[in-house]
């Protein structure tokens, strides 16, 4: 496979006859250890036919090889807002699906989001689930917060494997390119324009962020987000999160 630019921001889609169902769009940086598992599992369970773009942030480990071996590959500047919204502008499918490179889909994706679509859905998540279980207690809770969250307001993040449309994804102006919080930007845009579904089926995310500390990695995570929805600029939040190496999610 050929590694290619972030396309521009006016370059016209690649024609592709027939366009696939499902776009997988993957934001990665120094993902080698899980990214093949997710993109096979991925490929699994939608179909062979299913497009995958991973869109890499300058890793200097053998993601975009890894990559490479499952769909396209293009580059851009380590900002997950710009790397999701320079994968969707490359899709060619009918349904977008963005996809962190820890986070495995369930099977039955497939039929599940087909069924909301066609129900009128334009896009939707999974309920979140974490793996492995070593502190069962402990992440038990924390996938109830986050489930219970997404039904009382109707919001999401990126570790439930957020989906859209093409045309709501279009109607709503896609992801803002902001580092921290670009999940939470567009299920308030997209829900603006369109009907928002939470999938039954979960998906399952890596612990691997919450080993170096569960609690203080719940409560930083839940600071940032409260400054957020208080008004702050997530562009300057970020120098108060550092990611450890191969981690894509705060």
């Amino acid at each position: 496979m050929i590694r290619e630019s972030e396309p521009h921001a006016g370059a016209p889609r690649r024609p592709h006859r027939p366009a696939p169902e499902f776009s997988v769009i993957v934001p990665t940086l120094d993902e080698e250890a899980l990214l093949g598992e997710t993109l096979r599992r991925a490929k699994s369970v939608l179909g062979p036919g299913t497009e995958v773009i991973v869109v890499d942030g300058g890793s200097r480990d053998r993601t975009t090889g890894i990559a490479a071996d499952h769909g396209r590959v293009l580059s851009t500047r380590s900002n997950r807002g710009a790397q999701l919204a320079a994968g969707a502008r490359a899709a060619t499918g009918e349904i977008f699906i963005f996809l962190h490179a820890d986070t495995w889909l369930p099977a039955g994706a497939q039929a599940a989001i087909r069924a909301v679509v066609r129900a009128g859905a334009g896009a939707g998540c999974f309920r979140f689930a974490i793996h492995p279980r070593a502190h069962r207690w402990r992440y038990g809770l924390l996938e109830r917060g986050v489930n219970w969250r997404t039904r009382l307001f109707n919001t999401a993040t990126g570790d439930q494997a957020l989906f859209a449309t093409r045309d709501a994804y279009d109607a709503c102006g896609g992801f803002t390119d902001f580092p921290l919080f670009e999940d939470v930007t567009f299920v308030r845009a997209v829900r603006r324009v369109a009907r928002f579904h939470l999938l039954p089926l979960a998906v399952r995310t890596s612990s691997r962020r919450w080993e170096a500390g569960f609690l203080r990695t719940v409560v930083k995570h839940w600071a940032l987000r409260a400054a957020f929805l208080a008004g702050a600029d997530p562009r300057h939040l970020r120098r108060y999160h550092e990611r450890p190496p191969g981690i894509t999610e705060p």
